[in-house]
């Protein structure tokens, strides 16, 4: 708990320690004038990562499986990411057209597993069984036992693309793959063809996921304004301003959908973006410097991708994008929960997408390697992680050690927002002085809509322990609610 030291005068104090289902561990302080009005909502991170500051004395070459241990749920972002900035750090500015299919397909396959594990296995239990309903009913368990299509389906989803990673880098979780200008290993014949004979059932399941979540946004008008923002956004597209989530141009508009800027090379982040620090939390807080702190905060991820591209290059999920404008009017969509219907949407993208580089001659290529005598002090890697806009930046010295990195996450980027989703929730559920699990739940999942990745560990089957209190201005405990490591709840 933190000292109530630090609360503004005459002010009660709830807290959500842990936050379950969600990658990692961090926790909700709301803070409340004597009238239960919301004067701030603050989420938490509550772990000191340090990758930063410790691979700093590490060659280069090292980097992209250092940064990978991350997460074990995205590491291949981090690696292909951190690949792109060393690419740049030995002279290579364009890869093999193999290598570079290659890691399309890495990605592609990243992403799949990603978002089908985060839908199925960590927020589909809010939506099949209600957001207010038996904490023992929202987990992958109870979904599995009720809804067993729906389930199994999810899981293999997940499944498969942890097989393309597998494929192409040796191992499910933390494999190899990338090298300085390329890739260390070509996909045989035999592994292309063994992906292929799955690529219908995983293109069906996928329209199947789409079309629940797409239903399940329609059908429930209360979902469209639950802890929805009207924020800027900022993601990569390609020249023809289409959906791409390898290499691109950086894009940023604001809330009405005029363009704030278009196609910046992601080299001068810096002059764009800075990053306030605040005593309360881990995780910085990004904004677009011209706009300021106040104003500049913005989204990414799926959200933020589908409102910024003009199109998708696969049928299904341009068609898709096309029925997700039109809820918006043809504008911008900001309800937070309709991050779900995007990562769907880019679920189906991801699979279409896997298919033609699997029916694509290249892909078993073995011209995988582009080498260049040149040497550079400074490299930076931009891609669009699962969870939106991923950046990192490395400096070397002579001896090609790392002297400086600068990492932005994207959980860091949804930082504000996330903060601002939890207020408006909080505004819009808070009763009296007395905490129910509802209430608790509501909160988690305006938290879960974003994906959040906080030390990049999953809680299994949302059971981690909780604890809720609230206190007065003097610390005297008003109300209290636990839930165990079982699930049960009580006061």
């Amino acid at each position: 708990m933190e000292s109530n030291q630090s609360s503004p005068p005459a002010t009660r104090r709830i807290a959500i320690d842990p936050v379950s289902r969600v990658e990692g561990h961090g926790k909700i302080t709301l803070l409340l004038d004597t009238e239960n009005r919301i004067r701030e909502a603050r989420f938490h991170i509550v772990e000191f990562r340090g990758f930063e500051k410790f691979i700093q004395g590490r060659p280069y070459w090292e980097v992209p499986f250092l940064v990978q241990r991350l997460c074990g749920i995205c590491p291949v972002s981090h690696q292909l990411a951190a690949a792109k900035a060393v690419d740049q750090l030995v002279g290579v500015d364009e890869l093999s057209p193999a290598a570079t299919k290659l890691r399309r397909l890495l990605h592609f396959g990243q992403i799949l597993q990603s978002h089908a594990l985060h839908f199925f296995h960590l927020s589909s239990p809010d939506f099949l069984f209600g957001f207010g309903s038996d904490p023992l009913q929202r987990n992958i368990m109870k979904v599995l036992e009720h809804y067993p299509e729906i389930a199994l389906k999810g899981v293999k989803l997940r499944k498969y693309g942890q097989q393309i990673i597998q494929a192409i880098t040796g191992k499910r979780i933390h494999g190899t793959g990338t090298v300085p200008g390329g890739m260390n290993k070509a996909l045989s014949v035999t592994e292309r063809d063994a992906l292929l004979t799955e690529i219908h059932d995983i293109l069906e399941w996928s329209q199947e996921a789409l079309a629940l979540n797409e239903q399940l946004h329609l059908t429930h008008p209360a979902h469209h304004d639950f802890g929805t923002l009207h924020s800027n956004y900022l993601s990569m597209t390609g020249t023809a301003g289409e959906l791409e989530f390898y290499h691109g141009g950086l894009r940023a508009r604001y809330a009405d959908g005029t363009m704030i800027f278009d196609q910046l090379d992601y080299c001068g982040y810096q002059k764009i973006l800075q990053e306030e620090v605040r005593s309360w939390s881990y995780m910085k807080f990004p904004y677009l410097s011209d706009l300021g702190i106040e104003h500049g905060w913005y989204r990414v991820g799926p959200l933020a991708r589908i409102n910024n591209c003009d199109c998708i290059s696969t049928p299904l999920a341009e068609a898709a994008r096309q029925r997700f404008k039109e809820f918006g009017h043809n504008g911008l969509v900001h309800n937070t929960l309709a991050y779900h219907w995007a990562r769907m949407i880019e679920l189906l993208h991801c699979t279409e997408s896997i298919q033609r580089l699997l029916q694509d001659t290249e892909i078993t290529h073995t011209e995988l390697i582009v080498e260049n005598s040149e040497r550079r002090s400074e490299g930076i890697g931009v891609i669009e992680a699962p969870r939106g806009t991923l950046f990192h930046h490395y400096k070397i010295n002579e001896e090609g050690l790392i002297t400086k990195a600068n990492l932005i996450v994207s959980t860091t980027s949804n930082n504000q927002a996330m903060n601002e989703s939890i207020r408006v929730v909080a505004d819009q559920y808070l009763e009296g002085k007395e905490i129910t699990e509802a209430l608790l739940n509501h909160l988690e999942v305006a938290v879960r809509a974003y994906d959040p990745c906080l030390s990049c560990a999953t809680h299994a089957l949302g059971k981690m322990p909780l604890q809720v209190e609230l206190q007065d201005a003097s610390g005297q405990i008003i109300d209290r609610l636990v839930k165990g490591t079982s699930g049960e709840i009580h006061r």
